[in-house]
């Protein structure tokens, strides 16, 4: 399996992950003509996408979602919460999407990939994150949620490579421009992981976790040196440079990939 992540960050957020029998997108945060420029820069085919994973309704993930999926014709998995918010603010003329409800903890398949939705902590109608599996290959998704609980941590454990969400350095966002109601909702136990909690996150996998991709940086309050620094703190004896990469909102090209390999 291979993840490659095309843009992360609060102005967008896709990646695709590739079996060796079905290509799944996850989220659409971008336009469809930007979202296909750069799976074209990542050497990625659009029409080979089987299905588009939603991970909750925010713009920065859905943007793109409805012209992308009508343009491939493709279904959308997501929660109820999630397809309710975002078929609310579709167009009744527009055509209708074909669309699944998934649940937490509930596996389906998708070609010979099987996939997990799993809750996560984000101010969000119904937000999730997911585990895909093929073979013996174990991909984990997680971004946008303000805490890592004992039941996701033991969720992506046993995954070869994980995506998850490093979006802020404290100091950053203590000392940043943003007002202080949204310094609270990015801080809460709904907003989004600190490179702290990342780091402990990663502290307690220790060597089980070979492969992973640090998302969701903020622009403002983080950078990707600071997130690198303090994952590499996490890790300690267990950090190796080229097993883990920072996600940016630039997304991948040939010559600076944000892809992890199985």
């Amino acid at each position: 399996m291979r993840c490659t992540v095309l843009a992360s960050g609060s102005k967008g957020n896709c990646a695709i992950i590739e079996g060796s029998s079905a290509t799944l997108l996850i989220d659409a945060g971008l336009s469809a003509k930007e979202l296909f420029r750069r799976m074209a820069m990542a050497g990625l085919d659009p029409e080979g996408i089987s299905a588009i994973l939603v991970t909750h309704e925010h713009g920065d993930h859905i943007r793109g979602l409805d012209v992308t999926a009508r343009k491939l014709d493709v279904p959308v998995y997501a929660t109820e919460g999630t397809l309710r918010d975002f078929l609310g603010f579709r167009k009744v003329s527009k055509k209708p999407l074909v669309h699944h409800t998934c649940r937490y903890h509930e596996r389906f398949t998708i070609g010979d990939i099987s996939v997990e939705p799993f809750a996560t902590s984000h101010d969000a109608a119904e937000p999730c994150g997911f585990i895909l599996t093929e073979g013996d290959c174990r991909i984990g998704y997680c971004t946008d949620t303000g805490v890592m609980t004992p039941q996701m941590h033991a969720l992506l454990r046993p995954c070869d490579g994980i995506v998850l969400e490093s979006n802020h350095c404290p100091e950053m966002l203590a000392n940043g421009p943003y007002p202080e109601s949204l310094k609270r909702r990015i801080r809460s136990k709904h907003g989004h992981l600190s490179n702290q909690a990342a780091a402990e996150c990663l502290h307690g996998f220790g060597k089980d976790v070979p492969h992973i991709i640090l998302a969701h940086l903020s622009e403002i309050n983080n950078t990707p040196e600071k997130a690198r620094g303090t994952a590499r703190d996490g890790l300690g004896l267990f950090f190796e440079e080229e097993h883990v990469v920072v996600a940016t909102q630039c997304g991948s090209c040939p010559e600076t990939p944000q892809e992890i390999r199985l």
